[in-house]
């Protein structure tokens, strides 16, 4: 399918980790940090692979040729044979923008709990516990000098 009319009815929904759709195509990533083929954009766009390529910002002579608004902006890669993986926002702002497709949306999708995650999540549900206990301190102040004056008070005798 070329850039014209054809294309702009499509709704392109681009993943942050697993898989969605654009239009009718699918879109899976194997990639644990969510980015895409080139496979992959050539089904979400609905393009031909010589296409992809053509559209992608790549340069012999420089590996990682800096961001070119026009053009589909690869990952950062660290060695020439190293394959070109794409981040879904990354596809989804070149269908937007340069293919012209007037419905995009970036579907964010839940990956598995990491143990990162999961600690982060104990962390948060303790610093509540915290919380809920401070806020429930019957008859003390609720600020630090406040708290000191109470004390001095309470630890000196009457004069």
């Amino acid at each position: 399918m070329g850039l014209g009319a054809a294309g702009l009815g499509q709704k392109a929904a681009l993943p942050l980790e697993e898989a969605a759709s654009v239009g009718s195509a699918e879109v899976g990533s194997e990639d644990s940090e969510g980015l895409i083929s080139i496979d992959e954009v050539q089904k979400a766009l609905n393009r031909s692979r010589a296409s992809v390529y053509r559209y992608t910002n790549t340069d012999p002579r420089n590996l990682n040729p800096p961001f070119n608004p026009r053009k589909l902006n690869p990952e950062y890669r660290s060695d020439q044979k190293d394959p070109l993986m794409f981040h879904p926002n990354e596809v989804a702002r070149f269908a937007r923008d340069v293919l012209r497709i007037k419905e995009v949306t970036v579907e964010v999708l839940n990956s598995p709990s990491t143990a990162t995650q999961q600690l982060l999540g104990a962390i948060l549900e303790e610093l509540r516990v915290i919380r809920t206990r401070l806020d429930h301190l019957d008859g003390r102040p609720a600020d630090l000098s406040a708290r000191r004056d109470q004390h001095d008070q309470g630890a000196r005798p009457a004069a």
